[in-house]
């Protein structure tokens, strides 16, 4: 497997975030940076392979992109990059 660069892979735009993701990060003791750096740096999180593939290729033509990752035994959380670059937002599975 490749190492993940150090630097974002594509822009953020305007970073935006649910009231039930930032109520999820601050229960679990966990940055939104933490994600947010591995969202941008094309680490995808827990998808399964298919949709691992989905976002190389999204990454490329310039489609929406979105992560999944894991926050504690229970709860997921969510951030997508829209496919004009300009925003991308955490929230909660049931949020979307």
């Amino acid at each position: 497997m490749n190492s993940l660069p150090t630097i974002p892979l594509f822009p953020a735009g305007q970073i935006v975030a649910t009231p039930g993701a930032l109520a999820l990060l601050e229960q679990a003791k966990r940055s939104p940076l933490e994600f947010l750096s591995r969202h941008l740096r094309g680490d995808w999180g827990d998808l399964c392979q298919d949709d691992k593939t989905e976002n190389e290729l999204s990454l490329k033509q310039g489609f929406r992109l979105l992560s999944s990752y894991r926050v504690n035994k229970a709860q997921t959380l969510w951030i997508i990059t829209e496919a004009d670059r300009s925003a991308t937002t955490l929230l909660r599975p049931d949020e979307y």
